[in-house]
């Protein structure tokens, strides 16, 4: 090989070399520009994921605070429920014995009236006197262990929640308005009214007559 030939063939090997270290290009770009846009590629991607976890995050609890609104409600009803039962427990065993109070409370006002009209004076009638007088006062003491309580309101103010008005009399010596009188004792069973007091009550000579029975 002559030297001309050695000199063109040294050439061609350095032309090689040259475009072996030259980065390729791919579309127009460079390997470098194509890492750069990979990396923003990625970093889109990125983004969007957390948006789309925030997203969910958000729903999430909007959904919780919902789940527990509903959660208090239905508590404060079931407590409410709870309450109102425990009330209407209570009232059953406060009042349970009304009905049976009532059928009782008119075996007590015929003893009062038969010991109203009884010859006292007659010594004959003193035993019979004494054991009805014994089984009212019993029965009553019975009664009042079981919360009913008699309302005998003489000498007191007339009350209309507790008394019951059958006539008005005209009377100087007391106030007006003033139990004189009772005809028929009351009754309270734990303090809720089961028979209004029958009383006669004073009025003034200036006050009108009023319905007794409004």
């Amino acid at each position: 090989m002559s030297s001309e030939e050695q000199k063109v063939q040294a050439e061609k090997q350095v032309e090689e070399q040259s475009v072996t270290e030259v980065q390729p290009v791919v579309d127009g770009a460079t390997t470098e520009d194509v890492t750069v846009e990979e990396g923003t590629v990625e970093v889109d991607e990125s983004v969007a994921r957390i948006a789309a976890l925030e997203a969910e995050l958000e729903k999430a609890t909007a959904s919780a605070a919902e789940f527990k609104d509903v959660a208090l409600r239905a508590k404060a009803d079931a407590d409410n429920i709870r309450r109102r039962a425990a009330i209407d427990v209570d009232k059953a065993k406060k009042f349970a014995l009304e009905k049976f109070a009532n059928e009782l409370l008119p075996v007590i006002d015929n003893m009062e009236r038969s010991l109203l009209h009884v010859d006292k004076e007659n010594e004959t009638l003193l035993p019979l006197i004494e054991g009805i007088e014994l089984t009212a006062k019993s029965l009553e003491s019975a009664l009042e262990k079981f919360g009913v309580k008699a309302v005998n309101p003489e000498g007191e103010p007339f009350n209309p929640e507790l008394h019951q008005a059958m006539s008005m009399i005209e009377s100087t010596d007391v106030e007006p308005n003033t139990v004189i009188s009772v005809m028929q004792k009351g009754y309270e069973l734990n303090g809720r009214l089961i028979r209004p007091a029958m009383v006669m009550i004073s009025k003034s000579a200036a006050t009108p007559t009023i319905d007794t029975q409004a």
